[in-house]
C-alpha cells in the first residue's frame, strides 16, 4: 500500500475515522498491530526526538521507534523539534529511510511533558506560533507525504489561540490538524473542551482530527457528531481495550453496538500482546509489559492480587505463566 498525497488524505480519514494516537512508552509496533488488526484507520508512532534521529540516527532506541509492523503500514510517524532545518532534515530521512510505509510526518506540538516544553519543543510552541509555521512550512517542503501537526487548545485557558494556531499551521503547509481539547495547563486533568475542538474544524479548509476524552465507541460517535472533526483519535482509551476500534466502528458504519470483550478475550489478548512484544523488545518486554497488563485486567475478579504478582515477575515466561495461571482460575471460578 503506498502513502497518501494531500489530496487523498481527507478520504483516508474519511473511510478509517477512528485512529490510534501516539503514547511514549505505550504505543510501540506490536500493540499498534493489534490495534490496527481491531480496526484503527491509522496508526501513530510513539513520538520521536529529531535532535536524537540527527546525532544517533542508528541507536537502538531510534531503530525501534522507526520499526512499523506491517500489519499498519502506512503509519504516521511523529517527530518533534524546535528546529526547522533539523526537523526537516530528519523527516526527509525517516521517508528515506521508510519509503511507502510512512502515511504522513506528524510533528508533535502538544506534549506537555516539562522536559519537553523547556527545550521550547511540544506544547511549548503554541506560544511561539512563529518558529511553529516556521517547522511546518520546512517539513512540508522536505517531505514527499503529507505533514500534519498535532497540539492542544493552548498553552492555558487565559491563552487558548487553538483557532489561530490551527489556521497559521494551515496556511504553513499542513496537510492535516489534530487538536487535543485540553490546554497544556491540564495536562490530562479535567474534561477536554470538544467545543474548542469544533470551532478548529470551523476555521479550517483542511481535515481535522479531534483528541480527548473518547473512551468508548459512544464517545467516538459522539465526538464526531458534535465537532464535525474528520477522524477521532483514541489515545488513553485504548489502553487495554484495543477492541474500542472494532466497537467504534460497529457504531458508527452500522449503528450496531458489540458486546464487550469477555475476561478470557482480555487475558488472551494480554499474553498475544506479551509474545508480541518478547519478540520485539526482548528482555525488556517484561517491564514494558507490566502496566499493559495491568490496563487488560482491571475491573477482573481477583486483578488487584494477579498485578501485584505480576509486577514482581522478573521474566517474560513468568509473567505469561501468571496469565495462563489467572485464566485457568477464572475458568473454574465459571464452571
Amino acid at each position: 500500500m503506498t502513502s497518501p498525497t494531500q489530496a487523498e488524505l481527507r478520504a483516508v480519514l474519511g473511510s478509517a475515522n477512528v485512529v490510534l494516537g501516539p503514547m511514549a512508552g505505550i504505543t510501540e509496533a506490536p500493540f499498534r498491530a493489534i490495534c490496527k488488526r481491531m480496526g484503527a484507520g491509522l496508526t501513530y508512532t510513539e513520538m520521536v526526538a529529531a535532535k536524537g534521529l540527527h546525532y544517533n540516527p542508528d541507536s537502538a532506541i531510534s531503530r525501534s521507534l522507526l520499526t512499523l509492523a506491517e500489519e499498519e503500514t502506512p503509519c504516521a510517524v511523529q517527530l518533534f523539534g524546535a528546529d526547522p532545518e533539523m526537523m526537516a532534515a530528519q523527516a526527509r530521512h525517516v521517508v528515506e529511510r521508510l519509503g511507502d510505509k510512512v502515511a504522513l510526518i506528524d510533528i508533535n506540538m502538544g506534549c506537555p511533558v516539562t522536559k519537553v516544553v523547556a527545550k521550547g519543543e511540544g506544547s511549548a510552541l503554541m506560544r511561539t506560533p512563529t518558529l511553529a509555521a516556521a517547522i511546518v512550512a520546512a517539513v512540508a517542503e522536505a517531505c514527499a507525504v503529507p505533514v500534519s501537526v498535532k497540539f492542544r487548545k493552548g498553552w492555558d485557558d487565559e491563552s487558548a489561540n487553538a483557532v489561530e494556531f490551527a489556521r497559521a499551521m494551515a496556511a504553513a503547509g499542513a496537510a492535516a490538524i489534530a487538536i487535543h481539547g485540553r490546554t497544556r495547563d491540564q495536562f490530562y486533568r479535567g474534561k477536554a473542551d470538544w467545543d474548542a475542538i469544533a470551532a478548529v474544524k470551523a476555521a479550517v479548509d483542511v481535515p481535522v482530527i479531534g483528541s480527548g476524552d473518547v473512551f468508548s465507541a459512544a464517545d467516538a460517535k459522539a465526538m464526531l457528531n458534535r465537532t464535525g472533526v474528520d477522524a477521532v483519535m483514541v489515545a488513553r482509551g485504548a489502553q487495554g481495550n484495543p477492541w474500542i476500534f472494532r466497537e467504534a466502528r460497529a457504531l458508527i458504519d452500522c449503528g450496531a453496538e458489540l458486546p464487550p470483550p469477555t475476561a478470557f478475550e482480555r487475558i488472551d489478548m494480554a499474553r498475544e500482546h506479551g509474545a508480541a512484544l518478547r519478540a520485539f523488545a526482548g528482555d525488556h518486554a517484561t517491564g514494558r509489559m507490566r502496566k499493559h497488563v495491568g490496563w487488560y485486567l482491571h475491573g477482573l475478579p481477583g486483578a488487584t492480587f494477579v498485578r501485584e504478582r505480576v509486577n514482581r515477575a522478573e521474566t517474560y515466561e513468568a509473567l505469561d505463566a501468571l496469565l495462563a495461571e489467572y485464566r485457568a482460575y477464572l475458568e473454574a471460578r465459571t464452571g
